[in-house]
């Protein structure tokens, strides 16, 4: 289906939906945060939601296209947040394997990320899911403006590492398609607060070996399907509510 001029459709409509869970789940912050979605081959153009709107009421037709080789793309009414500009544009120049990009500052995972050690131990499925698959970011240097972005960017090396726990700040998950990436944001989220939970018990941990947080992690990886069934589920019960996010 195509929707007027705009081009992408059915990437736009998905990225919608994920923005209308993300904000039904509380783990949008205000008018802040970003997803965004690369959609010409090396990444440097990409569809972003609008600077400051919130979550629960983007639709498709709302996203905004961002050229990072464009520098005229900070003018003008359809100009993205900076901030939003400096990390994804630093993303999808720097880290061709991210076509998809989902920041947010939920809160659970930047309870993670505010410990001195953020490493998330494999206590339960969901944590193993991330086991050697993520990397901490400890340098926090204030808003992500450009030179804070193309820091961030230099982070993610290892194409295996697809969640950055951003010290002092939230979490950034990037991925194959909207789905992977979303399913991969949601699980996270899942991990954190088992980890954060389990921890405000005071009781010991009970720690998986490696070797079965990695059969467990390499056992998820190949669960045929799961992310692209995810969003659709989410899709349908948008739908049957009657949502405009496909709009």
């Amino acid at each position: 289906m195509q929707h007027g001029n705009l081009s992408h459709w059915n990437e736009r409509v998905d990225l919608a939906a994920a923005f209308r869970w993300t904000a039904r789940l509380n783990m949008h912050e205000s008018v802040a945060n970003h997803f965004s979605l690369a959609i010409n081959d090396d990444g440097t153009r990409f569809l972003m939601n609008p600077n400051q709107m919130h979550f629960s009421r983007i639709k498709a037709s709302d996203l905004i296209v961002v050229d990072a080789n464009d520098p005229e793309t900070l003018q003008g009414p359809d100009a993205p947040d900076p901030t939003a500009w400096g990390l994804h544009g630093g993303i999808h120049r720097h880290v061709p394997h991210a076509r998809c990009a989902m920041h947010v500052h939920s809160i659970f995972a930047t309870v993670l990320a505010s410990l001195a050690d953020s490493n998330l131990p494999p206590i339960d499925q969901n944590c193993c899911t991330f086991f050697n698959r993520y990397v901490i970011d400890d340098g926090y240097g204030g808003l992500a403006f450009e030179d804070e972005g193309a820091r961030c960017a230099a982070l993610f090396t290892d194409p295996a590492k697809r969640v950055m726990i951003m010290g002092n700040h939230g979490v950034l998950v990037i991925g194959d398609t909207i789905a992977d990436t979303f399913n991969r944001m949601y699980y996270f989220e899942r991990a954190a607060e088992t980890y954060i939970r389990a921890l405000q018990t005071g009781q010991p941990l009970r720690v998986l070996p490696d070797d079965i947080a990695e059969k467990t992690a390499q056992e998820l990886e190949s669960y045929p399907e799961q992310d692209a069934r995810h969003l659709a589920e989410l899709k349908t019960i948008l739908d049957s509510e009657g949502s405009d996010y496909a709009a």
